[in-house]
C-alpha cells in the first residue's frame, strides 16, 4: 500500500493523504471527509483507520484535511471552498495515479456528511451564487455516516447550537441564507446515489437528521437508501472493528437498487 501527502491548495491545512493499493490498474477512489463539528480540534486522523481498511480492499482513498473553525480561513465559506478544491484536485492526482474518475465516492462522517452531501447538491444553489458551479468530477455515490443534513434543525438542538453558529458565523436570525444554502436537505433532489447510515443511539447527531433527509429525497424521487443501525453510536460508524463496519462497507460496495423498501 502506497501512502503519500498531497496539497490541493496553498494553505497549511489544504492537503490530503492518498493511499493507493498495489497494482497499476485503474481503481475507484473514495474521498473521505472527517467530522468534528467543523472545529479545529478534530482532524483527518479520525478517518485514517477507515482509509487504510478500504485501501486494503482495493480502493484508492483520499483522506482530506481542510480549514476549520478556529483556523485562518476556516468556517463559512472557506471550509466549503476547500471541499470544492479537494474534490477537483482528483483530476491532478489522476495524471499521476491510475484513478478511475468515473467511480468517485464521497464518504463523510458527521459534519463531513454535511459537506459530502452539500457537494452533491450545490449545483442547485441560485445560478449566480458564488458557491454554485459545475461539479468538475462526477460523483458516483455519496455515503453519509451520521451526517448533519439540516443545519437549522441542528442549531435548534441544545448540543448543536454552538458549533453550527461558529461554522456559519451567527444564528439563523442574522444569516438565514447561510443556513438554507449549506443544508443538504434544501439541495434536493440530486441525481447522485446516496446512502445514509445512522445509529439509533447517536447522542451527537440525532437520527432524525438522516430520517428527514431520506423522507424528503424519496418524496422528490432522489435515489437514496437509509440504513438505520440499532444500538450504534456516533463513532462506531467510522471504526473498522465495530459491528457497524459491515454496513458501512456495503454502503460503499453494494449495487443497491434505486430505492430501499
Amino acid at each position: 500500500m502506497d501512502k503519500s501527502q498531497h496539497k490541493y491548495g496553498p494553505d497549511h491545512w489544504q492537503f490530503g493523504h492518498l493511499r493507493f493499493p498495489e497494482g497499476n490498474r485503474a481503481v475507484p477512489i473514495l474521498v473521505l471527509i472527517h467530522g468534528g463539528f467543523w472545529r479545529s480540534q478534530h482532524g483527518l486522523e479520525l478517518m485514517e483507520p477507515m482509509a487504510s481498511e478500504f485501501t486494503q480492499m482495493g480502493y484508492a482513498t483520499f483522506n482530506i484535511e481542510y480549514r476549520r473553525v478556529g483556523q485562518h480561513g476556516g468556517g463559512w465559506p472557506g471550509t466549503l471552498h476547500d471541499m470544492i478544491s479537494a474534490v477537483s484536485y482528483l483530476t491532478t492526482l489522476a495524471s499521476t495515479y491510475p484513478l478511475d474518475l468515473t467511480r468517485v465516492t464521497l464518504i463523510g462522517h458527521s459534519a463531513g456528511g454535511q459537506m459530502a452531501l452539500w457537494l452533491a447538491g450545490r449545483h442547485l444553489l441560485p445560478q449566480n451564487h458564488f458557491l454554485n458551479g459545475v461539479q468538475t468530477i462526477p460523483l458516483a455515490r455519496v455515503v453519509s455516516l451520521a451526517g448533519v443534513v439540516d443545519l437549522l434543525s441542528m442549531w435548534q438542538c441544545e448540543h448543536g447550537r454552538d458549533p453550527v453558529e461558529q461554522f456559519l458565523g451567527g444564528p439563523p436570525m442574522t444569516c438565514p441564507n447561510r443556513y438554507r444554502e449549506t443544508s443538504p436537505i434544501n439541495l434536493l433532489p440530486t441525481d447522485t446515489f446516496t446512502v445514509l447510515v445512522h445509529g439509533t443511539e447517536d447522542s451527537r447527531v440525532p437520527l432524525t437528521q438522516s430520517q428527514d433527509y431520506w423522507l424528503k429525497a424519496r418524496t422528490l424521487n432522489s435515489p437514496v437508501i437509509l440504513k438505520t443501525l440499532p444500538g450504534m453510536d456516533h463513532f462506531q460508524l467510522i471504526d473498522p472493528h465495530s459491528s457497524a463496519w459491515p454496513t458501512v462497507v456495503a454502503a460503499v460496495r453494494e449495487p443497491y437498487p434505486l430505492y430501499d423498501s
